[in-house]
């Protein structure tokens, strides 16, 4: 920390010895609201934390753009390096995204000694456990609560309360997007275009939803959490990922008639595999029972709900996005690093060995809901049903729907390995009376589903 001298408000006179300089790497919505809450809460946060902050530097791409942020012109930069060089600026926070020039910068922030505070779940999802290695090597923080849950506090509590506790399992709902969408499709009956149009007119959406859509985003936070969770390294390409595009409103119906709502998930386990334990970690659609508390999380609400092997089973809840929530989670990650550097000191050790293997998706177990569109003729059923036991997939439950044209069969099986599904789906597509493989949706079934049964 620099040494200088500066009066505040009200008239006190303080050292940098007391006062940690911040650098911001962006200064978008999400980085304007960190700035205001550091700036304008600057006398609360020193009341509350004992650290005196003060924004110094902050990079921005368009310099003429106002930013209704309570800094003064000559703060703002157009070269991001300049932050991180800047003898004033002590701690480092990114909230530019993405990988390049992120990676480069953080890097080159951790080997000058300074701590990095993050929001970039993409970077950390790539290269986390290098980030982590190279802090642990520089002796300093990066933290990035607002990487996974937003404003949902969930690394501080899986590193630091839980870190005693062996995880086994975490179910999670991690993109408001999404879980709006499906919300809207359960409780209007409408299909994904209409509520995808709906949900970019009032700013849920982005223009461009793939990351979304197609499960990239909630992908890149579940490799985050399950690195942490299991201490191993877990990278976004780890992780098995399906989107909602092939969600339809006909079978969400279909799963609040056998009592199940549909949600996207990510699910991290630890399983047995290859005589040792591996961990699996994989993003899809799911029926999650009525009775499962994250069936009750509505609209753009996030939630995480975690098993552990002692504390038995954990469900954090609130905004996982928006700029205020995120903004929240940075501050406090803002204020643990800037503790930490004044007393020489550092939060936990977070290096990331690959101690575990992954898991691929074949050698996963999960019930399954299968609708087919059948031929309306005698002997279907036993067809199909013929199919499923050659593969050694065991029915649970089956309804027949419909007549003539509209024939369907649903079947939901019990827990079965997904290679042996797969191979079954591929040989009832080649049966005659099979007319279309229309939908298949991985279930969670309740106690079944322990990763050790």
């Amino acid at each position: 920390m620099t040494e200088w001298q500066r009066t505040d408000e009200t008239g006190v006179q303080r050292s940098a010895a007391s006062t940690v300089g911040i650098g911001f790497l962006g200064c978008g919505t999400v980085g304007a609201e960190a700035v205001r809450i550091l700036q304008n809460r600057s006398e609360e946060i020193l009341r509350r934390t004992g650290v005196a902050l003060e924004v110094r530097r902050v990079a921005v791409r368009d310099l003429s753009r106002d930013r209704d942020v309570p800094l003064p012109a000559d703060a703002f930069t157009s070269d991001p390096l300049l932050v991180v060089q800047d003898p004033r600026v002590d701690l480092v926070v990114e909230v530019i995204g993405g990988i390049d020039p992120a990676n480069f910068l953080l890097t080159e922030a951790l080997k000058a000694g300074k701590p990095v505070v993050t929001a970039n779940k993409e970077l950390m999802a790539k290269f986390g456990p290098e980030l982590l290695e190279l802090a642990e090597s520089a002796g300093v923080d990066i933290l990035f609560e607002a990487a996974v849950g937003g404003g949902i506090p969930i690394i501080r509590p899986v590193t630091e309360s839980l870190a005693g506790e062996s995880a086994r399992r975490i179910i999670a709902i991690l993109n408001g997007t999404t879980n709006y969408i499906l919300t809207r499709m359960t409780e209007d009956g409408v299909d994904l275009a209409e509520v995808l149009a709906d949900a970019q007119r009032l700013g849920y959406a982005e223009a461009d939803p793939t990351a979304d859509i197609d499960g990239h985003d909630a992908a890149q936070k579940a490799a985050i959490l399950a690195s942490l969770a299991f201490g191993t390294r877990v990278h976004d390409e780890d992780v098995y990922r399906e989107g909602i595009r092939d969600v339809r409103a006909h079978d969400v119906e279909m799963a609040a008639r056998l009592g199940y709502v549909v949600k996207l998930v990510a699910i991290a386990d630890l399983v047995p595999w290859a005589d040792t334990f591996g961990v699996a970690v994989r993003v899809h659609p799911a029926m999650i029972p009525l009775t499962h508390p994250l069936a009750s999380v509505r609209l753009s609400f996030n939630a995480i709900f975690l098993e552990g092997e002692s504390v038995g089973e954990l469900m954090f809840y609130g905004r996982g996005a928006g700029a205020g929530p995120t903004a929240v989670g940075l501050v406090g990650d803002v204020i643990d690093a800037a503790r930490n550097l004044r007393q020489q000191a550092r939060g936990p050790h977070l290096p990331l060995p690959a101690t575990c293997p992954i898991v691929p998706i074949e050698d996963v177990h999960s019930h399954f809901y299968v609708r087919l569109e059948v031929a309306d003729e005698p002997g279907v059923l036993s067809g199909v049903a013929g199919v499923f036991g050659r593969h050694e997939v065991s029915i649970q439950k089956v309804l027949q729907e419909g007549r003539a044209e509209d024939a369907e069969l649903v079947l939901v099986t019990h827990r079965g390995r997904e290679a042996d599904v797969r191979a079954t789906l591929r040989e009832l597509v080649s049966l005659t009376a099979v007319k279309r493989l229309a939908a298949v949706f991985r279930v969670i079934n309740g106690e079944e589903e322990s990763s050790f049964s």
